[in-house]
């Protein structure tokens, strides 16, 4: 997967370093994540951009930790050839203050939560999702571990065997 990055409102860390390390760690998650076709924009910015992107696209007036855009249908993303023409897989937006608040109340870092927020939005841009069934949640939840300990990053929703 090919992801591109822009940096606006987040102070200065190893963002990419981050990014690169997550992708790995996801697709060793959830193997759909590994063509090489994908291509995925992932934005840092502030609780005012994603106010504004989740109120315009969400009909949400609010500012949230992670937004995520896809733009495949999961099954257009498992039947994708790994050989061809880049394909869009979907947009990612992290709002700083809110995911700085969170890492401070959970205690953790700044960069640990912000790497389980892109792992939890590239699993939506694959299709999966926590809202509409408990199981459907504790799957998701449990890709998210997994692909958190292979960065050595704590089980955030607690302890449980991945």
């Amino acid at each position: 997967m090919e992801i591109e990055l822009d940096i606006e409102g987040w102070p200065s860390g190893q963002w990419e370093a981050l990014v690169e390390r997550v992708s790995t760690s996801a697709t060793h998650a959830a193997a759909e994540l590994a063509n090489p076709r994908l291509q995925t924009s992932i934005l840092f910015t502030t609780d005012a951009e994603v106010h504004t992107l989740n109120r315009e696209w969400r009909q949400r007036d609010k500012p949230t930790n992670v937004l995520s855009f896809p733009m495949l249908t999961r099954d257009d993303l498992l039947e994708l050839a790994p050989e061809g023409p880049p394909v869009m897989f979907g947009d990612i937006a992290l709002a700083y203050e809110t995911c700085a608040r969170e890492a401070e109340e959970k205690g953790i870092s700044l960069e640990h939560h912000a790497a389980h927020l892109i792992i939890h939005g590239l699993l939506h841009l694959a299709g999966y999702d926590h809202v509409h069934s408990d199981a459907e949640a504790e799957a998701m939840e449990a890709l998210e571990t997994r692909a958190l300990a292979k960065m050595g990053i704590a089980d955030p929703y607690g302890d449980r065997e991945v």
